[in-house]
């Protein structure tokens, strides 16, 4: 192929140039407080080809402009972070957490709140990604609260991506996916798909009433929820924060809990050198004090 005469170029994907990574980056940092050093420059191009070919746009350059326009910042910001995060989850992760819960804190919480009749265990799922985390803790509670009658809880889960929240609220799953779940809880809690062909499963309606979805933005100064939690689940998420930003939102989450409330982090998380409220209790695994 030849570039004179009638003969068509071939289309060359657009290329990222430092200079915008530099605006993306920053702007990424401000939004959502995740920092992406100049070495994820590759994989952040990857990921915004995406947005240039829905927007039609042919060029980074001009897709900076448009995101930093006030139109793109109204229609375009909340698309672009939802290509830039990363959301990996499992039902039944990290399971230790789980055991810890309903083992330790939930006992220790009914002991200084007595009964939970009226006023029900809170629990927030922070980053919730595709729903799995929510969705382990609402079959692990309603098993705490057989028998239970005294017992009741709410779980909000949020995520900043608003494609992952979406398939959260569906709660449909590959087969595949629901390997970690125990099969007695598989049977209890899980309706297969009416069509034979598709392996596919969802959450049972009983589970989905205890969960609400939304979107939250741990970078902003309120995060808009009313009710103090009891717990909150904030697993694998503030490995992509730097530490003033990790400092910044730890001491949001000891706002947001009770006296004696618990925090549970991801396994490779920790809260050391930060200077929050915070006992640790168990493997990553927190009390509010102070």
């Amino acid at each position: 192929m030849t570039a004179f005469g009638n003969t068509v170029r071939p289309h060359l994907p657009a290329t990222l140039r430092e200079r915008e990574f530099h605006r993306f980056s920053g702007l990424i940092y401000e939004s959502v407080g995740i920092k992406m050093p100049l070495a994820k420059k590759t994989m952040l191009e990857a990921r915004l080809q995406k947005r240039l070919k829905a927007n039609s746009i042919p060029s980074f350059e001009e897709y900076a402009d448009y995101v930093f326009s006030q139109d793109g910042h109204d229609s375009e910001l909340v698309h672009l972070i939802d290509v830039v995060t990363t959301n990996k989850t499992d039902f039944f992760r990290e399971p230790a957490h789980f055991d810890f819960m309903v083992k330790t804190a939930i006992p220790s919480i009914m002991r200084g709140r007595g009964d939970l009749t009226n006023d029900p265990l809170r629990i927030w799922s922070a980053g919730c990604s595709t729903g799995e985390e929510p969705y382990t803790l609402a079959m692990v509670l309603s098993e705490f609260a057989d028998g239970r009658p005294e017992f009741r809880t709410n779980i909000t889960a949020s995520d900043i991506c608003t494609h992952v929240l979406q398939t959260a609220k569906i709660a449909i799953y590959p087969e595949e996916r629901t390997d970690p779940i125990p099969l007695n809880l598989k049977k209890k809690y899980l309706l297969r798909s009416r069509e034979k062909n598709r392996s596919l499963v969802r959450i049972s309606p009983k589970l989905r009433s205890l969960v609400s979805f939304r979107r939250i933005n741990f970078m902003d100064d309120d995060f808009g929820i009313a009710e103090k939690m009891d717990i909150i689940f904030c697993r694998n998420v503030v490995i992509y924060f730097d530490k003033p930003t990790q400092q910044t939102l730890m001491r949001k989450f000891h706002r947001q809990l009770r006296p004696g409330g618990y925090l549970f982090i991801g396994h490779s998380e920790t809260l050391s050198g930060l200077d929050v409220d915070f006992k640790a209790v168990a493997s990553t695994v927190y009390r509010k004090t102070g």
